[in-house]
């Protein structure tokens, strides 16, 4: 499937009081958004407005994809805590939505992202079994198992030591390269390295950002991120 954009316009509410001004967003298609702003101002409930689970929140407004074709069916949210079932093996849970859906898991796809992902070896262990860089994977795995054009991340690495992160980073760049993701974080060096767009959201609205130049993944220690990342820092601590 081609990844087509997002395009979020209105404003939202939680039961009757206001959460998100009137705004415009953009993801762009096949392009890599990171969504920044402060603890409660409605980031992860855009991502469950786009995946159709925010039963508590309100839009007024339109959401649309940008080949005019429904969003239902073509969306996939991989959330800040991996969410694995202790009861299942790895591989079990990268088939999960197979499962929930009765329909017959594709073993042999499920064999390829583990391998993709460096967890063919530890298919057959529960999740306990696993270090948080290894779970996290195992939740890109099945995220990629979705094979959905539209990806949403909700802090999926901010569990992470560093050197973990950046490599989970990495991985999940590479394998998401074709598709429209849209990731809500609270770290700027995660926002200059891996964006195509940068936006921040604030009780303000919605305003967009420089990125550095290169095409992400960026490098930790390329100066010109880092820069972006020091100046990212410096608006977010500014406030709205």
């Amino acid at each position: 499937m081609t990844a087509p954009g997002i395009i979020l316009e209105g404003s939202v509410d939680i039961d009757g009081v206001p959460l998100i001004p009137p705004i415009r967003l953009t993801a762009a298609a096949g392009k890599w958004t990171c969504l920044l702003g402060p603890s409660g101002v409605g980031k992860s409930t855009i991502l469950r407005l786009i995946s159709s689970i925010a039963d508590e929140a309100t839009l007024t407004g339109t959401l649309t994809a940008s080949d005019g074709a429904p969003l239902a069916g073509r969306v996939a949210l991989m959330a800040q805590s991996d969410l694995l079932l202790p009861w299942l093996t790895v591989a079990q849970n990268v088939t999960l939505g197979a499962r929930l859906r009765n329909a017959a898991p594709d073993e042999k796809r499920a064999a390829e992202l583990l391998d993709e992902v460096g967890l063919r070896a530890h298919a057959e262990k529960r999740p306990a079994t696993l270090s948080g860089g290894q779970r996290q994977r195992a939740a890109l795995a099945r995220t990629l198992m979705e094979d959905r054009p539209i990806v949403l991340l909700d802090e999926p690495f901010s569990a992470l030591d560093a050197r973990t992160r950046a490599q989970v980073q990495d991985l999940t760049a590479q394998l998401l390269s074709d598709k429209t993701v849209l990731m809500v974080t609270h770290d700027p060096a995660e926002a200059a390295r891996l964006s195509d767009v940068i936006l921040i959201l604030g009780h303000g609205g919605l305003r967009e950002r420089p990125v550095p130049p290169g095409a992400p993944p960026r490098a930790v220690d390329d100066a010109p991120t880092l820069s972006a990342q020091g100046a990212l820092l410096a608006e977010l601590r500014a406030g709205p």
